[in-house]
């Protein structure tokens, strides 16, 4: 996966919820776009402790290189 693959989602307007799929079979499912920070090899994906962006509860560090799909989690409203 490439940087701007990720950012395409992250970015949208408006913003559509969206999940990771590693390929371990874990998944991220993006419900914020402050969820996610994207770097050039990696991409930090933030757990809030409540529906509030402003405080973290943790964080993961994921590989680009490890994620195997990026997928809308909504269907688009026509």
């Amino acid at each position: 996966m490439n940087p701007q693959a990720v950012l395409n989602y992250v970015q949208a307007a408006p913003f559509r919820p969206f999940r990771i799929q590693m390929n371990s079979g874990r998944t991220f499912d993006i419900r914020h776009p402050e969820m996610v920070r994207v770097g050039r090899r990696d991409v930090l994906i933030f757990s809030f402790v409540s529906e509030s962006p402003q405080v973290y509860d943790r964080w993961d560090n994921v590989s680009l290189l490890l994620i195997e799909s990026l997928s809308p989690l909504e269907p688009a409203v026509a």
